[in-house]
């Protein structure tokens, strides 16, 4: 069911039941005012009749005074019922019994029928005791207020509907224009496509809800082209890596089949396309890495480790190709670096690290990896002496397949996924990594590890 649909049924049910309960209310309260009017009436008539009784108790001296044949009438009964007075209307009629006049105690109203010249008419009366068991009754006919309340209700039941029905007509073109920008906005993003990039919303200028509701959906569609962007980037610098080892791979394996080759020919040719593979195989590898890192689903398994020893570990095993460079690798260590991490995410990570900042530290030039351990998490610097980021560089150093310099292609320049996975692994711990600048020069990666990791 539409929401312009369900609105309109809730507002007129509420009205009906608004509009109902004011009826009821408007009649229950005008038929309290008209009885409350009769009763004084009573009680005026018969305050007058009892002073008109004689000392005798039984003279009723101007009866045409007293009471109004159309509307009003009166009895005196005697305490066995019988009537005194009476009249002319009721007849022989006593208004009460015996029983009624004999249980007479205080004044009393009542309701009944009482006979009418051409038949019995519903109407109040008022019973008060006097003197000498006698019984002064007054009574009033109740056809006028019933007939007050009868048009009353005629009306009720003749403009309610005509009021519940123009309200309902004004709320459902009310909803209507209020929904109207929702359903333009609606058939607006329809209509947008992924090749229409940039296209947003036509907000309205109200600065309400629905004004708030079209500027989070042109939010939403930033976001979107940008994660579309960056995935249609991703897609073309991943087959573009790819390209380049399988195209190396190829060529090894049509010039090793295009003639007769020595034994140490192919072997060239196979340890060649052996080392194409291995990149492959770890393009693959990095590639998987940043997909689960989406969302924070890559899987990590955390255990008590010391990061001091990993980086030890890897220091080692970069020494020899540190040493060919003419670089120094240093690991520095401020209070104890223990921390519940993975050992191998973990070594994945500081091997990146270390790996980029060689590449980009000159001949004897260091590189330091420095270890702290603070009261709440466990800081890893990277360091080296190179030329550092350049200033545009560092807003998205971690997006994948990003290099410093463009024009870098590998071997120099790598794939471009070291640092974006080294972020990947640092949230994947709870953690964060970030890049900077030394005061003295040279680029610095850090990463920081929560020692209440999950």
């Amino acid at each position: 069911m539409p929401l312009r649909v369900r609105l309109v049924l809730v507002f007129a049910l509420l009205t009906a039941l608004v509009l109902g309960g004011a009826g009821l209310f408007l009649y229950d309260r005008l038929g309290s005012n008209l009885t409350s009017g009769i009763d004084m009436s009573l009680r005026s008539q018969a305050q007058t009749i009892i002073a008109g009784i004689g000392d005798n108790g039984v003279t009723f001296p101007d009866k045409a005074a007293l009471v109004d044949a159309d509307a009003a009438f009166a009895q005196i009964l005697a305490r066995d019922g019988t009537i005194v007075e009476s009249s002319a209307v009721l007849g022989s009629h006593p208004l009460l019994s015996t029983q009624q006049v004999a249980g007479l105690t205080r004044p009393r109203l009542l309701e009944k029928n009482v006979p009418a010249p051409s038949d019995q008419i519903p109407a109040r009366l008022l019973a008060v005791p006097v003197g000498g068991g006698q019984v002064v009754v007054v009574g009033a006919s109740l056809e006028a207020r019933q007939e007050a309340l009868n048009g009353l209700a005629t009306l009720l039941w003749i403009g309610l509907p005509i009021a519940l029905a123009t309200m309902t007509l004004v709320s459902w073109m009310i909803a209507g224009a209020a929904l109207h920008p929702v359903e333009r906005m609606r058939a607006e993003a329809a209509a947008i496509s992924a090749t229409e990039a940039g296209r947003r919303l036509n907000v309205p200028s109200t600065n309400d809800e629905i004004a708030r509701l079209g500027d989070t959906l042109n939010e939403m569609l930033a976001r979107l082209e940008a994660a579309i962007e960056n995935e249609r980037r991703l897609v073309d610098d991943a087959s573009h890596e790819l390209r380049t080892p399988l195209g190396i791979l190829n060529a090894e394996l049509e010039l090793a089949l295009a003639r007769a080759r020595t034994p140490d020919e192919l072997t060239s040719a196979l340890c060649s396309a052996l080392e194409e593979s291995k990149r492959l195989s770890q393009l693959a590898e990095d590639l998987l890495v940043l997909a689960r890192s989406e969302g924070r689903r890559l899987p990590v398994r955390l255990e008590e480790g010391d990061v001091g020893a990993v980086a030890s570990a890897i220091v080692d095993s970069f020494g020899p190709r540190a040493a060919d460079q003419g670089v120094s690798i240093d690991t520095h260590l401020d209070g104890s670096p223990i921390a519940h991490f993975d050992v191998l995410r973990m070594r994945q990570a500081l091997s990146n690290l270390v790996d980029n900042a060689l590449q980009h530290t000159p001949p004897n030039g260091h590189v330091d990896i420095v270890i702290r351990a603070r009261p709440d998490a466990v800081t890893v610097a990277v360091s080296d002496t190179g030329p550092g980021f350049p200033p545009d560089f560092l807003d998205h150093a971690f997006a994948p397949f990003t290099r410093a310099d463009i024009a870098r292609r590998r071997p120099d320049g790598g794939t471009g996924l070291g640092v974006a996975i080294v972020r990947a692994v640092a949230e994947a711990h709870g953690g964060t990594a970030r890049a900077y600048n030394s005061a003295k020069g040279g680029a610095v990666v850090e990463l920081l590890l929560p020692l209440s990791s999950a």
